[in-house]
């Protein structure tokens, strides 16, 4: 396996790659991860099972799509496939350092930048990815009212079904959907779709990056929500992202809206008290 990875490496990079090492890093709950160098070169390898490679081949992609906005700074993707019975998703390696007000400021300028890359196809993306664990689905859809309601909150509701959550209010909140997003008409923007502060980091050298996306062409504000969802990001970030692209009036309630997709999806993979959190977020929203 390590061969064919490597040999791989060399193909796409046109370097002579040859593994001399190996050592295991922080890389999520739901994959092995490396440091892999051969003593010039280093990179940053995932390991997932083999049926995992179009969960890998989507992240791909989605950081190509970032870095290819030149907008702000992800892990450029070498090389993904499978070896043997293992997915492997090979990045660069970028070595992280201490954030501080002036990085985070960045921070919200570069992720402004990109949320300005829009798509001619409306809201969506050329693939299905993944959230964590869960598929999420990116088909192409003109309205933004219907495709979150069709492929964020419904597809969630359905997966929450089967594994026994209630939800009493559901098809209240989604017959509430034109209300809620009455007079907003978000242009379909280039998306991280997975921000929380575990997936924002800077370099060493104070660079601003963003990391294991869940990419699409959606409402800017989903980014902006989920940056509030686990713990606000240092208010400097959303000074800057303000400066460079001010938010629409209504936010405030959208966000909660917005968060409600993420935590149907983490009652989905995890269970526990986030029914009773997303239950509580419904009632917020149909007050």
């Amino acid at each position: 396996m390590w061969t064919a990875i490597a040999q791989h490496i060399s193909a796409q990079t046109g370097t002579s790659f040859t593994l001399a090492d190996r050592r295991s890093v922080g890389g999520g709950c739901i994959n092995q991860a490396y440091q892999i160098t051969d003593g010039r070169q280093r990179f940053f390898l995932k390991l997932n099972s083999a049926t995992q490679v179009a969960m890998f081949e989507a992240e791909a992609l989605g950081l190509k799509d970032m870095y290819d906005s030149q907008t702000i700074r992800v892990p450029r993707p070498i090389c993904w496939g499978t070896a043997e019975s293992s997915a492997y998703l090979v990045l660069e390696w970028l070595d992280l350092g201490h954030s501080g007000e002036r990085s985070w400021r960045r921070m919200g300028e570069h992720l402004a930048a990109m949320h300005r890359v829009t798509s001619a196809r409306g809201f969506g993306w050329h693939q299905n990815n993944t959230i964590g664990a869960t598929p999420q689905v990116n088909a192409w859809t003109t309205s933004w009212l219907a495709f979150y309601r069709e492929h964020r909150l419904e597809y969630q509701f359905r997966l929450a079904r089967r594994r026994g959550g209630r939800f009493p209010q559901q098809q209240d909140l989604i017959a509430a959907l034109p209300e809620l997003l009455s007079g907003h008409q978000p242009s379909p923007a280039l998306v991280h779709g997975d921000l929380w502060s575990g997936n924002a980091a800077v370099t060493a050298e104070g660079d601003p990056v963003i990391l294991d996306p869940a990419t699409y062409y959606g409402d800017r504000e989903v980014d902006l929500a989920m940056t509030e969802l686990f713990g606000r990001f240092p208010n400097a970030f959303y000074e800057g992202y303000q400066a460079a692209y001010p938010l629409d009036g209504g936010y405030a309630q959208r966000k909660t809206l917005y968060n409600l997709y993420h935590i149907l999806n983490h009652f989905n993979l995890f269970g526990g008290g986030y029914e009773a959190q997303a239950n509580r977020m419904i009632d917020q929203l149909l007050r």
